[in-house]
């Protein structure tokens, strides 16, 4: 049986998985991998209007994900946790272990 404390941890964990499990809030990961950015020039990198990268912003702040600061007008976002590019590598080597797999596969057909 999982203890209180480790199932209230895992929740926690859950949480910010389910935070990132989306196609849009990956590339914005990826794309503040190399800095901060601002919400205009994140909105035009993956190709979605400002409405939608800020709600997507705002559920990456609330789990921890990323942080802002404002400049002016403008508000810049940045990886909080850039230790979580870390956990896309492990994703990337194991969709690469999955490709190795399918070829294998395939020559056998």
């Amino acid at each position: 049986m999982i203890k209180q404390n480790k199932l209230f941890l895992y929740e926690k964990q859950a949480e910010i998985a389910k935070a990132i499990a989306q196609p849009y809030r990956i590339a914005i990961v990826d794309f503040l991998k190399d800095g901060e950015q601002c919400v205009c020039d994140i909105a035009e990198h993956i190709g979605a209007g400002r409405s939608n990268v800020s709600r997507h912003l705002s559920v990456m702040v609330s789990a921890g994900i990323l942080e802002y600061r404002k400049d002016g007008l403008k508000v810049i976002y940045s990886l909080k946790t850039p230790c979580i590019l870390g956990f896309f590598e492990c994703i990337t080597n194991c969709l690469k272990e999955q490709a190795k797999e399918n070829q294998k596969l395939f020559k056998a057909i």
